[in-house]
């Protein structure tokens, strides 16, 4: 299901596609999307606030404080987002008439090859104007650990790691629901087209 990559025959791909198999979607993940869902800098940015604030309050050298405070933070927050524009940079998804291949890592890159007939359900969640974040439920235990996947895992399910298609275009979810039909039209397998309220996805009846 996993192997490394060193040269690609075709983007994103550990091969060539046999004869039967067709690209139907590819991209890679938002880079606001990441640095918002997996680097948290609008928590990290609300927090560095908090903390200048009660240090400009403090008096004395409180507005030195709050300065310094400040300028740690757009230290900080640049350099989160420069991590997730490059995690983005090197992270490439594609969708095949036959599996969901997920090639990414900046220092260690590799490839995870799903086949479409052990994805069960796809669940949605909001990550940003136009982009979800879309996590796969696979048939059985997934082999790979939570910490070799991330950050394109689902958040929390460390003890049954669950890939997740990281800040990708909303449109991307009717495409998956419809080439999980026609891959194995016999299975009735929901794919989320919702963005719950709560802080996990949830299905809504859209079915491949």
């Amino acid at each position: 299901m996993m192997m490394e990559h060193e040269i690609e025959p075709v983007k994103g791909l550990p091969g060539d596609l046999p004869k039967d198999e067709a690209i139907v979607w590819q991209g890679s993940p938002a880079w606001q999307g990441l640095a918002r869902g997996v680097f948290h800098t609008r928590l990290v940015a609300v927090w560095f606030a908090f903390v200048a604030m009660l240090a400009f309050v403090a008096g004395g050298t409180g507005l030195l404080g709050a300065m310094v405070t400040l300028g740690v933070a757009v230290l900080g927050l640049g350099l989160l987002v420069g991590l997730a524009w490059l995690q983005a940079r090197s992270t490439v998804y594609t969708l095949t008439n036959k599996r969901i291949v997920m090639r990414f890592g900046m220092a260690l890159p590799k490839c995870v090859n799903l086949p479409l007939a052990l994805v069960e359900s796809a669940d949605l969640k909001p990550a940003g104007i136009g982009h979800a974040d879309v996590a796969l439920k696979m048939h059985g235990r997934f082999p790979l650990g939570w910490l070799q996947m991330w950050p394109h895992v689902r958040p929390w399910k460390v003890g049954t790691p669950q890939p997740m298609l990281r800040a990708v275009p909303e449109a991307l979810v009717p495409l998956l629901a419809d080439t999980l039909a026609k891959a194995d039209p016999a299975r009735h397998r929901p794919v989320a087209v919702a963005a719950p309220a709560a802080s996990d996805a949830q299905p809504m009846g859209v079915a491949a």
